[in-house]
């Protein structure tokens, strides 16, 4: 069975990776292209094949709007786009579709999407929180983090990715702080969870205090801004990222070199995947990620087209947990495996490891914390 992924550039920089025509335009021209720039078929993958000999190909087909507009365009304007894709991926011969970044976050969580699209879609969100969870929890090993004594901060925890998060950490950590910027919904979804889960809750919106007092950080927002800023982490902090555009500034990996950010979500295509660009045939499209590696959603995506699964797996605000834990044992049964630790668009290397864990352990003996 084969699948298509509906992509879109998360920055003008980005741009230029999809479509290397726009190289060296003026913002305003760049925005203004987009505008009107109808979908195309931009990726064709092959070379997807499991341990047990499956195989699927497909297609990335870009909604060319960048995040912004995506939340600011007419609704049904960026629907349109978004189903025009899905479209084009039918068209050449897909049966299931996958959603990507915010065409994933955009109105209902793919709900209406889905209806109007001619194939099964997914939003790939449970691939993304089984492969962020395995993340996050080997970030707090490697930097000699006990979850069990630790406080951890989901922020976005009232969106589909962070909610569920909740659920799957609590068991293991003392503390959770669940964050959002909607106090209302915020307040009824602490409500809802703090005789649910079995550990200490509370909740905020103030995304500063948050971070101040956890050694573990989980985001998953739909924010276009940094929200995550150096002189607020702890000594020794471990943030996993599962939002794109990125949460977490830039000026952290400048300013605090004793706390460690890895993103989560990334994964290991078994076989020998290539992603050829469809317009300029002999060019690989650079996924900005390591060889062989594509992000947890256009892996469910890939994992649903190699079972046969040809449903709209993840929708919606509301995960099930159940198929969190599902899809993660079948990519693992395809082959499916949790990609070596990033941040910055850079590998962190057991080296890098070692000299964040040293650089944590001096500043936590000065009892130091920048901003104090």
């Amino acid at each position: 069975m084969k699948f298509c992924f509906v992509i879109h550039p998360l920055s003008l920089e980005d741009v230029a990776r999809y479509e290397p025509g726009a190289a060296g335009k003026g913002a305003p021209i760049v925005r203004k292209i987009m505008e009107w720039m109808p979908p195309w078929a931009t990726v064709h993958i092959t070379g997807v094949r499991t341990p047990d000999g499956r195989e699927t190909e497909g297609w990335f087909v870009t909604a060319p709007l960048l995040p912004e507009q995506m939340m600011e365009f007419p609704r049904e304007e960026v629907y349109k786009r978004i189903v025009r894709a899905i479209e084009i991926g039918a068209e050449l011969g897909a049966e299931v579709a996958g959603l990507g970044a915010f065409t994933g976050v955009v109105g209902d969580g793919g709900i209406t999407v889905a209806e109007r699209a001619p194939i099964p879609v997914t939003t790939g969100n449970s691939l993304t929180i089984a492969a962020g969870i395995q993340s996050f929890f080997r970030g707090a090993r490697e930097m000699s983090v006990d979850p069990a004594t630790a406080t951890v901060a989901v922020i976005g925890a009232t969106g589909s990715i962070g909610g569920a998060c909740v659920k799957l950490i609590a068991p293991h950590v003392k503390h959770i702080v669940l964050v959002a910027r909607n106090n209302t919904r915020l307040a009824k979804f602490y409500e809802q969870m703090k005789a649910e889960l079995p550990c200490e809750v509370s909740y905020t919106t103030d995304i500063s205090a948050a971070v101040r007092r956890s050694q573990l950080i989980l985001t998953a927002t739909s924010s276009t801004q940094d929200i995550i800023q150096p002189e607020d982490l702890l000594p020794g902090a471990v943030v996993c990222e599962l939002s794109l555009p990125h949460d977490v500034s830039r000026r952290v990996a400048l300013e605090r070199p004793d706390v460690l950010v890895t993103e989560g979500g990334n994964m290991v295509v078994p076989g020998n995947p290539r992603f050829d660009r469809v317009r300029e045939p002999g060019l690989e499209f650079d996924l900005n990620l390591p060889p062989r590696t594509a992000l947890a959603c256009m892996s469910e995506t890939m994992v649903l087209a190699l079972e046969h699964r040809a449903e709209c797996y993840t929708l919606g605000r509301g995960i099930d947990v159940n198929k969190v834990i599902e899809i993660e044992e079948l990519a693992k049964r395809a082959g499916f495996t949790l990609a070596d630790m990033r941040a910055f668009d850079t590998a962190i290397t057991p080296e890098k490891i070692a000299a964040t864990r040293e650089a944590a352990t001096l500043r936590q003996a000065q009892g130091d914390r920048v901003g104090t």
